[in-house]
């Protein structure tokens, strides 16, 4: 196995061992795989730093009763790497519904140890935005209402 074999198979090791952590609420372990200066960048774009991260599960507050990443693409740049994937979750926050399913980036680093994660991120999955559509589907966008209610 080459190299860049290796190193994509234990990127995808890190990953499992993270989802499996998030599911369990396995904070030992979320620490042990994640670097001191961890970030985690919310789907609505609040911001957890690493003891903030772990607190969610310590509290009880989050509970991910399932978690996957569809279609992962990873890149490894020497003592870094990036995850693109699908993130799909079922779970809850303080109670309330946090399922949810969203454009993800990993960001992991190679260290003595093995690889950690140092970053994640999670972007709401919608549609491009109007001006990068196809003619074809942009068509009727912008002009004004007729009938009864827009004359």
């Amino acid at each position: 196995m080459n190299d860049r074999q290796t190193q994509i198979n234990a990127i995808q090791k890190l990953e499992t061992a993270w989802s499996e952590a998030e599911m369990g609420a396995d904070t030992g372990t979320l620490e042990a795989i994640s670097t001191s200066d961890f970030t985690l960048v919310g789907p609505l774009g609040f911001v957890l730093d690493k003891g903030q991260w772990l607190e969610r599960y310590r509290s009880g507050d989050l509970v991910t009763d399932s978690l996957s990443l569809e279609d992962p693409a990873i890149r490894v740049y020497g003592a870094a790497a990036v995850t693109i994937a699908r993130h799909i979750q079922r779970a809850s926050y303080k109670a309330q519904p946090a399922d949810g399913q969203f454009r993800t980036t990993h960001i992991a680093v190679r260290v003595e140890r093995g690889w950690l994660l140092a970053g994640i991120h999670l972007s709401p999955i919608g549609g491009p935005p109007p001006f990068a559509r196809p003619p074809e589907e942009r068509a009727g966008e912008g002009t004004a209402p007729t009938g009864a209610s827009g004359r």
